[in-house]
């Protein structure tokens, strides 16, 4: 089977571990004869920006599903789950000294610096909020709603495209990456990514982050996938 879109993250994924775009990662990308849709936990005008850079504009997944957009110059389409997240943020801030990030550009979650206690936060929310989720990207830790993620962020970007989510290939490294993974048609994981990760993939790269997606690239065409 020969797939027809590909789903890829950025941090982690097509950076370096110091956030450094990969050249490699971005030129392979760049070649390809199929859309790639940027799935990223980060803003829309970050995406954007990444999207423009790589050369692989703008079909977006942003603010890990959240915030969905076809095309550069569309309105994009945005969640309206951020008033329980916000809720929850307040109830922590009581517990916590916490920072906010992106917060002026951010719609849909609450991202903040990682300054405490995921766990122990987690417990705090179960019950008081039982519809978000808090999850740590080993970027930022986001309050997130538990009825949105990258993969139904692919679900409504592939119904946009006229396409199945078994049409697409995705590519990621953390645990905003797990449903977009197990969505699409074709898993891979970069060698970097979390081991829970590694067990859902179809397959795991060598080579860790930008490397390992011009790795996960190299094996698609090698193998006629793509």
């Amino acid at each position: 089977m020969k797939y027809k879109a590909l789903a890829i993250d950025v941090d982690g994924t097509i950076t370096h571990s110091d956030r450094r775009l990969s050249l490699e990662a971005a030129a392979k990308l760049r070649s390809l004869d199929i859309p790639v849709i940027i799935a990223t936990g980060n803003v829309l005008c970050y995406a954007k920006a990444v999207s423009k850079l790589v050369g692989v504009c703008c079909n977006i997944i942003a603010e890990n599903g959240g915030v969905i957009v076809d095309g550069f110059d569309n309105e994009p389409i945005v969640s309206d789950v951020v008033h329980e997240c916000e809720e929850a943020y307040e109830f922590l801030s009581t517990v916590y000294d916490m920072e906010k990030l992106d917060s002026v550009h951010r719609k849909t979650e609450i991202v903040l610096r990682s300054t405490f206690d995921i766990n122990e936060a987690r417990e705090l929310l179960a019950d008081r909020f039982p519809g978000v989720e808090i999850i740590d990207t080993h970027f930022a830790i986001h309050i997130k709603s538990r009825k949105i993620n990258k993969g139904t962020g692919l679900q409504k970007m592939a119904e946009l495209m006229g396409l199945e989510t078994s049409d697409f290939v995705a590519i990621g490294d953390s645990v905003n990456d797990l449903e977009m993974l197990q969505e699409a048609g074709f898993a891979i994981a970069v060698g970097n990514a979390d081991d829970f990760l590694k067990d859902i993939a179809d397959h795991v790269c060598e080579a860790t982050y930008g490397d390992g997606t011009a790795e996960a690239i190299d094996f698609l065409l090698s193998n006629d996938l793509i």
